[in-house]
Protein backbone atom coordinates (compact mmCIF):
# COMPACT_ATOMS: atom_id res chain seq x y z
CA UNK A 1 0.00 0.00 0.00
CA UNK A 2 1.22 3.55 -1.05
CA UNK A 3 -0.67 5.84 1.54
CA UNK A 4 -1.61 9.19 0.51
CA UNK A 5 -0.21 12.31 1.98
CA UNK A 6 -2.32 14.77 4.41
CA UNK A 7 -0.98 17.77 4.24
CA UNK A 8 -1.22 20.65 7.01
CA UNK A 9 -0.86 21.86 10.32
CA UNK A 10 -2.44 19.38 12.50
CA UNK A 11 -0.01 19.25 15.85
CA UNK A 12 -3.03 20.47 17.62
CA UNK A 13 -5.70 18.20 16.05
CA UNK A 14 -3.99 15.08 16.65
CA UNK A 15 -1.32 15.45 19.33
CA UNK A 16 1.15 14.15 17.25
CA UNK A 17 5.05 14.79 17.87
CA UNK A 18 6.26 15.72 21.24
CA UNK A 19 7.69 13.18 23.23
CA UNK A 20 7.40 9.79 22.62
CA UNK A 21 6.31 8.27 25.86
CA UNK A 22 4.14 10.98 26.18
CA UNK A 23 2.29 10.28 22.91
CA UNK A 24 1.99 6.78 23.67
CA UNK A 25 0.72 7.60 27.36
CA UNK A 26 -2.37 10.17 25.51
CA UNK A 27 -2.87 6.59 23.13
CA UNK A 28 -3.52 5.10 26.36
CA UNK A 29 -5.47 7.47 27.81
CA UNK A 30 -7.73 7.39 24.91
CA UNK A 31 -8.15 3.58 24.47
CA UNK A 32 -9.32 3.43 27.86
CA UNK A 33 -11.86 6.74 27.30
CA UNK A 34 -13.32 4.64 24.31
CA UNK A 35 -13.92 1.95 26.33
CA UNK A 36 -11.38 -0.52 26.35
CA UNK A 37 -10.62 -2.54 29.38
CA UNK A 38 -7.18 -1.15 31.57
CA UNK A 39 -5.03 -4.43 31.78
CA UNK A 40 -6.49 -5.03 27.79
CA UNK A 41 -4.87 -1.49 27.24
CA UNK A 42 -1.85 -1.79 29.35
CA UNK A 43 -1.07 -5.40 28.06
CA UNK A 44 -1.52 -3.94 24.03
CA UNK A 45 1.24 -0.76 24.66
CA UNK A 46 3.24 -2.49 27.21
CA UNK A 47 6.40 -3.05 24.30
CA UNK A 48 5.15 -0.14 21.95
CA UNK A 49 8.27 1.42 20.29
CA UNK A 50 9.27 4.27 18.20
CA UNK A 51 11.05 2.90 14.94
CA UNK A 52 13.31 4.81 12.88
CA UNK A 53 13.58 2.78 10.26
CA UNK A 54 9.79 2.92 9.37
CA UNK A 55 10.54 7.00 9.21
CA UNK A 56 13.41 6.45 6.85
CA UNK A 57 11.19 3.98 4.57
CA UNK A 58 8.12 6.16 4.95
CA UNK A 59 10.15 9.14 3.18
CA UNK A 60 11.96 7.29 0.86
CA UNK A 61 9.73 4.82 -1.24
CA UNK A 62 11.97 5.88 -4.65
CA UNK A 63 10.18 2.56 -6.60
CA UNK A 64 7.31 4.62 -6.91
CA UNK A 65 9.64 6.99 -8.43
CA UNK A 66 10.40 4.73 -11.10
CA UNK A 67 8.79 4.73 -14.88
CA UNK A 68 6.08 2.62 -15.63
CA UNK A 69 8.09 0.65 -17.78
CA UNK A 70 10.78 -0.06 -15.31
CA UNK A 71 8.87 -0.50 -12.65
CA UNK A 72 6.67 -2.78 -14.67
CA UNK A 73 9.62 -5.02 -15.55
CA UNK A 74 10.76 -5.28 -11.97
CA UNK A 75 7.18 -6.32 -10.57
CA UNK A 76 5.54 -8.53 -13.56
CA UNK A 77 8.04 -11.33 -14.31
CA UNK A 78 7.60 -14.69 -16.28
CA UNK A 79 7.84 -16.05 -12.98
CA UNK A 80 5.55 -14.51 -11.17
CA UNK A 81 3.08 -14.53 -13.62
CA UNK A 82 3.61 -18.32 -13.76
CA UNK A 83 2.84 -18.80 -10.15
CA UNK A 84 -0.48 -16.36 -10.51
CA UNK A 85 -1.94 -18.52 -12.49
CA UNK A 86 -1.19 -21.80 -10.66
CA UNK A 87 -2.52 -19.95 -7.40
CA UNK A 88 -5.99 -19.32 -9.80
CA UNK A 89 -5.99 -22.69 -10.59
CA UNK A 90 -5.46 -24.18 -7.01
CA UNK A 91 -8.09 -22.25 -5.21
CA UNK A 92 -9.93 -21.57 -8.66
CA UNK A 93 -13.74 -22.75 -6.31
CA UNK A 94 -12.76 -19.54 -4.45
CA UNK A 95 -12.22 -17.49 -6.83
CA UNK A 96 -15.59 -18.51 -8.79
CA UNK A 97 -17.20 -17.35 -5.36
CA UNK A 98 -15.86 -14.17 -5.59
CA UNK A 99 -16.69 -13.54 -8.89
CA UNK A 100 -20.28 -14.72 -8.35
CA UNK A 101 -20.73 -12.47 -5.17
CA UNK A 102 -18.58 -9.38 -5.98
CA UNK A 103 -18.42 -9.96 -9.81
CA UNK A 104 -14.05 -9.53 -9.49
CA UNK A 105 -12.29 -11.58 -11.93
CA UNK A 106 -9.63 -13.74 -11.01
CA UNK A 107 -6.69 -11.77 -12.52
CA UNK A 108 -7.32 -8.47 -10.77
CA UNK A 109 -7.17 -10.03 -7.06
CA UNK A 110 -4.31 -12.57 -7.95
CA UNK A 111 -2.22 -9.29 -9.72
CA UNK A 112 -2.99 -7.76 -6.18
CA UNK A 113 -1.76 -11.16 -4.28
CA UNK A 114 1.30 -11.73 -6.03
CA UNK A 115 2.12 -7.74 -6.24
CA UNK A 116 1.95 -6.98 -2.40
CA UNK A 117 3.27 -10.35 -1.19
CA UNK A 118 4.35 -12.80 -3.79
CA UNK A 119 1.21 -14.80 -3.02
CA UNK A 120 2.23 -14.35 0.69
CA UNK A 121 5.22 -15.60 0.73
CA UNK A 122 7.04 -12.39 1.66
CA UNK A 123 4.26 -10.42 3.96
CA UNK A 124 6.96 -7.99 6.12
CA UNK A 125 9.21 -8.27 9.24
CA UNK A 126 8.49 -5.09 10.38
CA UNK A 127 6.44 -5.30 14.03
CA UNK A 128 3.19 -3.56 13.09
CA UNK A 129 2.01 -1.97 16.15
CA UNK A 130 5.44 -0.14 16.35
CA UNK A 131 4.92 0.94 12.52
CA UNK A 132 1.51 2.05 13.08
CA UNK A 133 2.29 4.19 16.16
CA UNK A 134 5.56 5.38 15.12
CA UNK A 135 3.58 6.84 12.05
CA UNK A 136 0.97 8.23 13.85
CA UNK A 137 3.27 10.37 16.23
CA UNK A 138 5.21 11.58 13.35
CA UNK A 139 3.32 14.89 12.42
CA UNK A 140 2.89 14.06 8.46
CA UNK A 141 -0.27 11.45 8.11
CA UNK A 142 -1.00 11.07 11.90
CA UNK A 143 -5.11 11.08 10.85
CA UNK A 144 -4.09 8.30 8.82
CA UNK A 145 -2.91 6.09 11.25
CA UNK A 146 -3.66 7.10 14.68
CA UNK A 147 -6.87 5.26 14.09
CA UNK A 148 -5.32 2.50 13.06
CA UNK A 149 -3.83 2.03 16.26
CA UNK A 150 -7.69 1.58 18.27
CA UNK A 151 -8.39 -0.60 14.90
CA UNK A 152 -5.21 -2.56 15.74
CA UNK A 153 -6.64 -3.01 19.94
CA UNK A 154 -9.98 -4.20 18.59
CA UNK A 155 -8.56 -6.38 16.23
CA UNK A 156 -6.29 -8.32 18.98
CA UNK A 157 -9.88 -8.84 21.01
CA UNK A 158 -11.25 -10.81 18.20
CA UNK A 159 -7.79 -13.15 18.25
CA UNK A 160 -6.18 -11.32 14.62
CA UNK A 161 -3.67 -9.18 16.12
CA UNK A 162 -0.94 -9.68 18.52
CA UNK A 163 0.89 -6.42 20.11
CA UNK A 164 4.20 -7.39 20.36
CA UNK A 165 4.24 -10.84 17.59
CA UNK A 166 2.21 -9.30 14.82
CA UNK A 167 4.74 -8.58 11.67
CA UNK A 168 4.34 -7.02 8.29
CA UNK A 169 4.66 -3.94 6.00
CA UNK A 170 6.66 -1.28 7.26
CA UNK A 171 3.35 0.86 7.03
CA UNK A 172 1.29 -1.20 9.16
CA UNK A 173 -0.15 -3.20 7.04
CA UNK A 174 -0.80 -7.41 7.41
CA UNK A 175 -1.68 -10.23 5.97
CA UNK A 176 -1.21 -12.08 2.58
CA UNK A 177 -2.91 -8.82 0.67
CA UNK A 178 -1.23 -6.16 2.83
CA UNK A 179 -4.37 -4.43 4.71
CA UNK A 180 -4.64 -2.20 7.56
CA UNK A 181 -6.37 -2.93 10.89
CA UNK A 182 -9.40 -0.75 10.29
CA UNK A 183 -9.95 -2.55 6.81
CA UNK A 184 -9.33 -6.11 8.12
CA UNK A 185 -12.09 -5.42 11.02
CA UNK A 186 -14.31 -3.96 8.08
CA UNK A 187 -13.63 -6.65 5.42
CA UNK A 188 -12.29 -9.80 7.05
CA UNK A 189 -13.95 -13.11 5.87
CA UNK A 190 -13.32 -16.36 6.92
CA UNK A 191 -12.98 -17.98 3.54
CA UNK A 192 -11.97 -21.32 4.52
CA UNK A 193 -15.32 -22.11 6.59
CA UNK A 194 -12.83 -22.56 10.05
CA UNK A 195 -14.80 -19.93 11.97
CA UNK A 196 -12.11 -17.17 11.96
CA UNK A 197 -10.55 -14.85 10.02
CA UNK A 198 -6.90 -14.91 9.48
CA UNK A 199 -5.82 -13.08 6.75
CA UNK A 200 -1.71 -14.20 7.48
CA UNK A 201 -2.35 -17.94 7.02
CA UNK A 202 -5.31 -18.83 5.12
CA UNK A 203 -5.31 -17.83 1.77
CA UNK A 204 -9.09 -18.33 1.16
CA UNK A 205 -9.43 -15.66 4.02
CA UNK A 206 -7.01 -13.17 2.71
CA UNK A 207 -8.83 -13.64 -1.04
CA UNK A 208 -12.33 -13.24 0.07
CA UNK A 209 -11.41 -10.24 2.77
CA UNK A 210 -9.57 -8.61 -0.17
CA UNK A 211 -12.54 -9.37 -2.45
CA UNK A 212 -14.45 -7.89 0.18
CA UNK A 213 -12.87 -4.32 0.49
CA UNK A 214 -12.26 -3.93 -3.81
CA UNK A 215 -15.89 -4.46 -3.77
CA UNK A 216 -16.67 -1.79 -1.22
CA UNK A 217 -14.57 0.73 -3.33
CA UNK A 218 -16.99 0.54 -6.23
CA UNK A 219 -15.91 -2.28 -8.43
CA UNK A 220 -18.29 -2.68 -11.03
CA UNK A 221 -19.14 -6.51 -12.17
CA UNK A 222 -18.64 -7.45 -15.73
CA UNK A 223 -16.68 -4.79 -16.62
CA UNK A 224 -13.10 -4.07 -18.18
CA UNK A 225 -10.47 -2.17 -16.03
CA UNK A 226 -7.39 -2.00 -18.32
CA UNK A 227 -7.07 -3.11 -22.06
CA UNK A 228 -4.35 -2.26 -24.68
CA UNK A 229 -4.97 -0.39 -27.72
CA UNK A 230 -3.43 0.87 -31.00
CA UNK A 231 -3.49 4.51 -31.56
CA UNK A 232 -3.44 7.09 -35.10
CA UNK A 233 -0.26 8.74 -35.10
CA UNK A 234 -2.45 11.68 -35.61
CA UNK A 235 -5.15 11.36 -32.33
CA UNK A 236 -5.65 14.25 -30.92
CA UNK A 237 -3.23 13.61 -28.02
CA UNK A 238 -4.30 16.81 -26.04
CA UNK A 239 -7.99 14.72 -25.39
CA UNK A 240 -5.78 11.76 -23.44
CA UNK A 241 -4.86 11.30 -20.15
CA UNK A 242 -7.01 10.48 -17.24
CA UNK A 243 -8.61 13.84 -16.67
CA UNK A 244 -10.02 13.47 -20.17
CA UNK A 245 -13.52 10.87 -21.09
CA UNK A 246 -15.00 10.45 -23.92
CA UNK A 247 -17.52 7.48 -25.36
CA UNK A 248 -15.29 4.31 -26.49
CA UNK A 249 -17.28 4.67 -29.83
CA UNK A 250 -16.08 8.00 -29.78
CA UNK A 251 -12.68 6.88 -29.49
CA UNK A 252 -13.16 4.52 -32.44
CA UNK A 253 -14.57 7.50 -34.33
CA UNK A 254 -10.86 9.01 -33.73
CA UNK A 255 -9.50 5.97 -35.17
CA UNK A 256 -8.54 4.32 -31.70
CA UNK A 257 -8.69 0.36 -31.90
CA UNK A 258 -8.13 -2.43 -29.73
CA UNK A 259 -4.81 -4.25 -30.32
CA UNK A 260 -6.68 -7.67 -29.50
CA UNK A 261 -10.58 -8.48 -29.63
CA UNK A 262 -13.04 -5.30 -29.75
CA UNK A 263 -13.58 -2.45 -27.80
CA UNK A 264 -16.52 -2.70 -25.23
CA UNK A 265 -19.71 -0.51 -26.33
CA UNK A 266 -21.40 1.54 -23.90
CA UNK A 267 -18.95 3.05 -21.66
CA UNK A 268 -16.76 5.62 -21.27
CA UNK A 269 -13.06 5.41 -21.44
CA UNK A 270 -9.62 7.49 -20.96
CA UNK A 271 -6.59 6.85 -23.05
CA UNK A 272 -3.64 6.22 -21.09
CA UNK A 273 0.02 6.74 -22.52
CA UNK A 274 2.00 5.96 -19.49
CA UNK A 275 5.34 6.21 -21.11
CA UNK A 276 3.91 9.39 -23.74
CA UNK A 277 2.66 8.74 -27.41
CA UNK A 278 5.53 6.27 -28.77
CA UNK A 279 5.11 3.74 -25.45
CA UNK A 280 2.09 1.80 -25.11
CA UNK A 281 -1.25 2.49 -25.11
CA UNK A 282 -4.33 1.96 -23.04
CA UNK A 283 -8.11 2.22 -23.07
CA UNK A 284 -8.78 2.98 -19.12
CA UNK A 285 -12.10 2.15 -17.91
CA UNK A 286 -14.08 3.19 -14.96
CA UNK A 287 -12.75 0.33 -12.76
CA UNK A 288 -9.69 1.61 -13.59
CA UNK A 289 -10.15 4.38 -11.09
CA UNK A 290 -10.56 1.79 -8.69
CA UNK A 291 -7.16 1.04 -8.78
CA UNK A 292 -6.26 4.21 -6.97
CA UNK A 293 -8.25 3.48 -3.71
CA UNK A 294 -5.74 0.37 -3.12
CA UNK A 295 -3.06 2.41 -3.82
CA UNK A 296 -2.34 5.84 -4.95
CA UNK A 297 0.90 5.35 -6.76
CA UNK A 298 0.06 5.90 -10.81
CA UNK A 299 2.96 3.18 -11.06
CA UNK A 300 1.85 1.09 -9.25
CA UNK A 301 -1.68 0.89 -10.13
CA UNK A 302 -1.44 0.73 -14.08
CA UNK A 303 1.01 -2.24 -12.77
CA UNK A 304 -1.41 -3.64 -10.89
CA UNK A 305 -4.31 -3.40 -13.70
CA UNK A 306 -2.21 -4.56 -16.57
CA UNK A 307 -0.45 -7.45 -14.68
CA UNK A 308 -4.39 -8.71 -14.13
CA UNK A 309 -5.13 -8.24 -18.03
CA UNK A 310 -2.33 -10.67 -18.27
CA UNK A 311 -3.61 -13.02 -16.04
CA UNK A 312 -7.07 -12.81 -17.53
CA UNK A 313 -5.49 -13.62 -20.94
CA UNK A 314 -4.08 -11.01 -22.26
CA UNK A 315 -0.76 -10.92 -24.40
CA UNK A 316 2.43 -8.85 -23.55
CA UNK A 317 2.21 -5.11 -24.30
Amino acid sequence: FCLSLIAGPIFGQTGCGGDFGGFVDGLRAEALSKGFGKPTVTAFFAHARQDGSVLKLDRGQAVFKQSFLDFLANKVSSGRLKTGRAKIAQHQKTFARIEAKYGIPAGVLAAYWGLETDFGAFQGKTPSLNALITLAHDCRRPTLFRPQIFAALELSQKGGFDPVRSVGAWAGEIGQFQMLPADVLKNGTDGDGDGKVDVRNSEDDALMSAAKMLSGFGWRPGEPWLQEIVVPDNLDWAATGLNHSRAVSDWQGMGVRARKGDLPSGLQGSVLLPMGRFGPAFMAYPNYRIYFNWNKSFVYATTSAYFATRLDGAPAI
